[in-house]
């Protein structure tokens, strides 16, 4: 492996373990105490030299386990984070200062994440509202919602928090990300979503029958599209998210994957994000169907340049 594959991989690595920290509810070790003959939890963590306690809840095992496994599960995904920026160190990784176009990008992308996410649950069918979206995001767990549903949006929390780290930003935007992304969506259903499609599948509703992807292939396509620097790169962001889509690289989670993929192509270059509102859906879907069927990206690209690409000034 050459020393800049070893870099990104290192860089992947870093921001995925960022994410799951940030995933975290509970920042600290538990205590308990006790105020007469009814006992508080709350977790203690050290800042600025000072220890502070901040109060979670009222006392049951439960709680207090949870409290114990979250805290052994930071100090581990902690402990990973500093051999990985130690072997960073190590490799002469040195982080370069973001064109502040893009670091208004990723600003506009994480003021935008939680519709964003909703946008794409809808997409996939997930039986969500904004609310319950929302919910899920800023604490895990919602009422009323099926498991397979929860975990789908978590995990699109999880994919868009990778590729908004300041150090996958600079990253290429190839094959290697993209199969990461797919891991992150594809969490929890499979056991290694990220890994290339090896047996056939059909798509619903459609007559078109994906062949199976090669990777070398695959490689250079997504290589070819990103090095075409003649066309603008929302074009070649959409290029980007309709090929990922129509391949059907992994055997799950294909539009999702491609969404977030072509983000990070478009958010790299300070240009904006492209998600598919709620209310396209339904238009997207057909105009999908007729590119899957006939090939012709005419009218679905001049659909997702109009209603689903948003920029800013």
């Amino acid at each position: 492996m050459g020393e800049i594959t070893q870099i990104q991989e290192l860089l992947h690595q870093k921001a995925d373990l960022q994410a799951r920290i940030s995933l975290l509810p509970y920042d600290g070790t538990p205590e308990v105490k006790s105020q007469g003959e009814k006992q508080y939890l709350y977790v203690r963590k050290r800042v600025g030299g000072r220890h502070t306690s901040t109060y979670v809840d009222v006392y049951s095992d439960a709680l207090y386990q949870l409290l114990l496994r979250n805290a052994r599960e930071r100090r581990e995904l902690e402990k990973q984070l500093r051999k990985v920026n130690r072997e960073l160190v190590a490799l002469g990784y040195m982080e370069e200062d973001l064109a502040p176009r893009v670091l208004k990008n990723l600003d506009f992308a994480r003021a935008n994440m939680k519709s964003n996410i909703y946008d794409q649950a809808v997409l996939e069918g997930v039986a969500t509202s904004f609310p319950q979206t929302e919910e899920i995001i800023d604490n895990g767990i919602v009422s009323g919602m099926s498991a397979d549903d929860v975990q789908k949006i978590l995990n699109l929390k999880h994919a868009w928090e990778f590729i908004l780290d300041k150090d996958v930003i600079r990253c290429n935007s190839d094959y290697y990300l993209l199969c990461h992304i797919a891991r992150l969506v594809n969490e929890g259903f499979f056991l290694d979503g990220g890994r290339i499609r090896g047996v056939p599948v059909t798509i619903g509703g459609c007559s078109y029958v994906p062949p199976l992807p090669i990777e070398l292939d695959v490689k250079d396509r997504i290589a070819e599209i990103t090095g075409n620097e003649q066309i603008a790169a929302i074009d070649t962001a959409i290029l980007l998210c309709l090929y990922c889509m129509k391949t059907q690289i992994f055997l799950d989670g294909n539009k999702r994957a491609s969404v977030i993929f072509a983000n990070h192509y478009l958010i790299s270059r300070g240009q904006g994000f492209l998600v598919i509102p709620e209310k396209s859906v339904p238009e997207f879907k057909r105009l999908l169907v007729n590119y899957y069927e006939n090939n012709d990206l005419t009218l679905i690209s001049e659909f997702m340049k109009m209603k689903c690409w948003q920029n800013f000034e």
